[in-house]
């Protein structure tokens, strides 16, 4: 009863879908069962199914020890309702799946999951353009010439040119790095740093690169606090007082700054329905529908914690701001709520760190399309994501420095060719250096101005000493 690990890559969570439906069929114990003094063959109770699918997604190093049995439940929900499983009757779809002892059976025949087909998009995300590009709309033909009379010169320069001597002259058009070339410089060399870490061909098929906004990559880096928050332009997208006044209530629990009506029992359990009320009702996840493959593709990095983590901060940086956030206010809370021993239990039954993610993991990451998994992978991310969220949430700083430096480089290129003569007094070359500094003659040591033909000899004693 093993899953295979199922790397990143697209349509990772289609394969997990197929996958786990392939073992539960091929797996799943059957056997004869008696219901209103009737017997059923080979059928099994929702509580049996319960019981062994819970243990082999616990089991399972795509999901892990910390999927609960409500989890399992809510799966074996979307198997009756995609026809995965029937009751004993045939019945399937409408019905609704509990835990109990009522009499399951696998379909004749159980469709797995098609993958999705996705429009093909061009390899290079994002082509550069080049300094002799002419701009956009322009070219050769619209350019207004005089006429030329042709005399004996000019027939002369013709002549040249048609059989070789004189190269033919073209208009350059300079372009200039505007604030629009260097967002999509981070956009491009964003996107193949997560193209690289995750090892595939291309990103068509995890990420729709038009969803990618160059701008929000840039003030996600630039815009943010000293604490590394984001700072929005638009205030009207921030969080609602009332919600950050409840956040920083339980994150700095007992000590409460913002805190001013009177304490009472179970006080801290309201502010945390508050907070979890406001969350559960946005209209779309955190992480965002359109980067739903892209996050979970990560996901199959786990065991390389360190270039998992790598490419959680790229994949963060694209999110639009007020979303990045949210999320790393939201983290922050549930990271101190978890350490906090002085905290009282917010809810009957479980603990501290598994209510965390079960509240706030359909918010942050979920897809449009229910037949998924999305819940259990939302599980698993929101778990590594409140181990490493101080990590997931920086800029990473081999890209930044990446990019500022090739930035850099094609402005000095820029300049140089606007101006060479002003770049060559500012940035003179090796050959412009030696013309202003000539090189000064080596000085020999003094030792080797002596011509010693033999070596130092020892002091000896003669006789002419004595005369």
């Amino acid at each position: 009863m093993e899953h295979r690990i199922v790397g990143p890559g697209p349509y990772r969570a289609t394969k997990l879908w197929n996958e786990t439906v392939e073992l539960f069929r091929s797996r799943m114990p059957l056997r004869k069962h008696r219901c209103r003094f009737k017997s059923y063959e080979h059928c099994f109770t929702a509580t049996e199914a319960v019981d062994w699918l819970h243990e082999l997604l616990r089991c399972s190093q795509n999901f892990g020890p910390e999927v609960t049995r409500k989890q399992t439940v809510q799966l074996l929900k979307k198997f009756l309702k995609n026809h995965v499983i029937e009751d004993i009757k045939g019945k399937w779809g409408q019905e609704d799946f509990e835990d109990n002892r009522h009499l399951y059976r696998f379909p004749p025949s159980s469709p797995l999951k098609p993958y999705p087909k996705k429009p093909l998009y061009q390899k290079n995300v994002i082509k550069f353009p080049e300094w002799n590009d002419p701009p956009p709309g322009t070219s050769q033909e619209n350019i207004p010439v005089r006429p030329v009379v042709l005399n004996s010169e000019m027939w002369f320069k013709r002549h040249s040119i048609a059989i070789g001597e004189v190269p033919a002259c073209r208009l350059v058009h300079r372009r200039q790095l505007t604030e629009a070339n260097v967002e999509e410089i981070w956009k491009s060399m964003t996107l193949s740093y997560l193209q690289k870490i995750l090892g595939l061909d291309s990103l068509e098929e995890v990420l729709d690169i038009k969803f990618v906004n160059s701008k929000f990559i840039v003030h996600n880096v630039y815009s943010v606090s000293k604490q590394g928050v984001v700072i929005l332009d638009d205030k009207s997208k921030e969080l609602p007082h009332w919600v950050l006044s409840a956040m920083k209530c339980l994150a700095n629990w007992p000590n409460c700054s913002d805190l001013k009506q009177p304490m009472y029992l179970g006080f801290e359990k309201d502010v945390f329905k508050t907070i979890a009320d406001y969350y559960g009702h946005l209209k779309e996840p955190l992480l965002t529908f359109h980067l739903f493959d892209a996050f979970v593709s990560v996901l199959g990095l786990l065991q390389k914690e360190k270039m998992a983590v790598e490419a959680f901060q790229i994949c963060c940086l694209l999110l639009p701001p007020e979303n990045r956030r949210k999320l790393q206010l939201l983290m922050r809370m549930m990271a101190r709520i978890c350490l906090n021993k002085e905290m009282p239990p917010l809810c009957d039954g479980l603990g501290t760190r598994t209510l965390m993610v079960q509240t706030f993991s359909r918010c942050i990451l979920c897809s449009k399309d229910e037949v998924d998994l999305d819940e259990l992978l939302a599980a698993r991310l929101v778990t590594f994501l409140m181990d490493n969220y101080q990590e997931i949430l920086k800029v990473p700083s081999a890209l930044q420095t990446s990019i500022e430096e090739r930035v850099a480089h094609l402005r000095r290129v820029q300049f140089q060719k606007s101006y060479p003569e002003v770049y060559q007094e500012r940035f003179p070359t090796p050959e412009s250096e030696a013309l202003l500094f000539p090189e000064k003659p080596k000085l020999k040591p003094q030792l080797l101005m002596w011509a010693l033909k033999k070596p130092f000899q020892p002091f000896q004693r003669t006789r002419s000493f004595r005369m």
